[in-house]
Parts: structure tokens; sequence; C-alpha cells
């Protein structure tokens, strides 16, 4: 479980437990309900991670659009009030931007959301220069975007970036260097679905380093 359903179930039980002392066990059942809720939701399961040329699903969830945009494949991700909602990096490498972009709160499958919902907009570049973007996206009830990774960080592909709390939705942007694998209907899990294969490599002039460590200036819990 992450550290935040942890909180909330903390939440709901010592509020059960206040309930029960004034007005007994069975008004306190609906916050023990919700305490075993919120465990089970908060759940953050291990996942195998399969190894090569792969770009992962960064959540579980239903693709509902695959679309191209600006010389890039969009894949988006609805996520349910009953999918895990830990985010996880698509692929390796250095976190060269993390944008916090403010919006609205529309139901997360519409494809309206990917331009007009609040979001968190994360680029990863590997090694070999290949650049993938994706975000976390909120939804008419999820309205808080949690972010443990920060610009010049390196990640593995699969490895936990943030999460989103409760319904929701996340992008994949992938360049024309990447064979797409999935299709609208499809069912994903974070961190082992393949959502695409790299072509070929990808050869810049320019070395790939760190980028310079820049503190997040905004984090909603």
């Amino acid at each position: 479980m992450v550290r935040d359903g942890i909180y909330y179930a903390l939440g709901f039980i010592v509020a059960g437990v206040f309930v029960t002392s004034v007005l007994g066990s069975l008004a306190a059942i609906p916050f023990f309900i919700l305490a075993a809720f919120c465990g089970w939701f908060f759940r953050d399961p291990e996942r195998a991670i399969p190894a090569g040329p792969f770009a992962l699903s960064p959540a579980d969830g239903l693709v509902v659009a695959v679309v191209p945009e600006e010389g890039r494949t969009r894949i988006s991700i609805f996520l349910n009030i009953f999918n895990v909602h830990v985010n996880r990096s698509p692929i390796g490498g250095v976190i060269t931007d993390i944008t916090y972009k403010k919006g609205e709160f529309l139901v997360a499958s519409r494809p309206e959301a990917t331009e007009r919902n609040e979001q968190n907009i994360f680029t990863v570049r590997a090694s070999d220069g290949t650049t993938v973007m994706f975000s976390q996206i909120t939804g008419l009830i999820a309205r808080r975007i949690v972010c443990y990774k920060k610009q010049g960080d390196v990640v593995q592909a699969g490895d936990r970036v943030g999460l989103i709390k409760f319904g929701s939705r996340v992008d994949v942007y992938l360049g024309p260097e990447w064979h797409i694998q999935v299709k609208p209907g499809m069912k994903v899990e974070g961190g082992t679905s393949v959502l695409a294969t790299r072509a070929g490599e990808v050869v810049l002039a320019e070395a790939v380093t760190a980028a310079p460590l820049k503190e997040a200036a905004w984090q909603t819990s």
C-alpha cells in the first residue's frame, strides 16, 4: 500500500473508533468499510518488468485512444476506480522535464480531457536519445496528482513515478521510432504491458547526461 492509503485508512479507523465509543459499533461500520476500501484502492503490487526496447504502459487501465498528433502517436489509458493507480515510467532514462498544467476536471475518458484537464507532464530521455512524454491527468473524481520524482532524476523502465487518486487518465506520446502494439479497447497493466517496440536505434550527437536538479515547485496530495 502506498503512503497516502495508510493515511486515509488510519483516518477512517480513528473515526470509526470514535463513533463506536459514542454511538456503538453498528454506526461505525461504514467508517471501517471505507478504511478497508482505502487499503485496497491504494495497493501497490510488485510487477515483473520486461527487458527490451519497449515502451511500457505507465498505468493499469483501458486503452481508449491511439491517435497521431504532431508527428507522435498519443496512447490514452483510462483508469477506473478499480484499477491500481500507481504510475510508472514507460522507459528508462533521465527525467528532463516535469510540467504541471492547471485545468478542468472533466470525465477522464472524454477525448477533450487531454487538452483541458489538470495534468502533470513528464519527459524522459533514454541513453540513445529516444524521448517519451507521458502525462498524469485528473478526472471528475480524481483531483489529486502525486509526483515522486523531480527533474534530473534517473529512472528505469517500470519505476514508480507517482499516482493519481481515484478515477483518472494517463496519456503517452511516442515518436515515429516506435511500433505501436496496442489498440483501443485493450486492457493494459502498468510496468508490464508493452505499448510499443522501438524500431531502431536513435543516434544523437549530444551525449545524454543527467539534467540539473530542480525541485518541483508543485505537488498536490
